[in-house]
């Protein structure tokens, strides 16, 4: 577990140590890892300050055109998701932080799971079904709420991402729940206390 990549998708940034709880609770984790493993790299991919464009009709055009055809234009936009799509082939553990938003995962990570998802790259169709082509890692998901979710009908987050990370054959995948982050103090505190003691148990199992 040498290479880790961590995503901050919340449109929150961070600044001493306060805003975006899924931010920090990710941050929390990864110096746990780095801590369990020394040596090992970080790249950090913050949605916030580097938001990643939108799958539009354009985006669509440049990726259906022959790479030796595109334009300038086109070229420069299919680059910007090579680049996630490069630093997710080279990581062995992902770190998401994923607030939920409307009952839904963020526009940032949205557009990030649209820039990965790459049909023969990423994954592929076979006779057997589709195969995801990210394999070997270990992901894990810091999720932020407001309210209580967990296990309920109204998540749409956790079974979501369960669903598009194993298409994309990341199967391992680990959540870690801060939930009633908006429902007092005393909620707020339970949230963190849980989160982190859910933190340690997933780092337990790789001690």
């Amino acid at each position: 577990m040498s290479r880790i990549l961590q995503i901050n998708s919340s449109a929150r940034r961070v600044v001493d140590g306060q805003g975006s709880v899924s931010t920090r609770l990710a941050q929390e984790l990864v110096a746990r890892l780095q801590t369990q493993h020394p040596g090992s790299e970080l790249t950090v991919r913050d949605l916030a300050l580097q938001p990643h464009p939108v799958l539009d009709e354009a985006a669509l055009q440049a990726l259906f055109t022959p790479a030796e055809q595109r334009s300038i234009e086109q070229a420069a936009r299919v680059a910007l998701d090579d680049a996630l799509i490069a630093e997710v082939q080279a990581a062995d553990v992902l770190v998401i932080g994923s607030p939920m938003i409307n009952f839904g995962v963020s526009a940032q990570l949205k557009n990030w799971i649209d820039a990965i998802s790459r049909a023969r790259v990423t994954f592929q169709y076979t006779a057997n079904g589709p195969e995801g082509l990210l394999k070997n890692k270990k992901v894990y998901v810091l999720l932020a709420r407001g309210g209580i979710y967990r296990d309920q009908p109204s998540d749409t987050v956790v079974p979501y991402l369960r669903t598009v990370l194993g298409f994309l054959g990341m199967s391992d995948v680990q959540f870690i729940y801060a939930e009633g982050l908006a429902m007092g103090p005393d909620a707020e505190a339970a949230a963190w206390e849980a989160a982190r003691e859910q933190i340690s148990g997933a780092l337990a199992t790789i001690a």
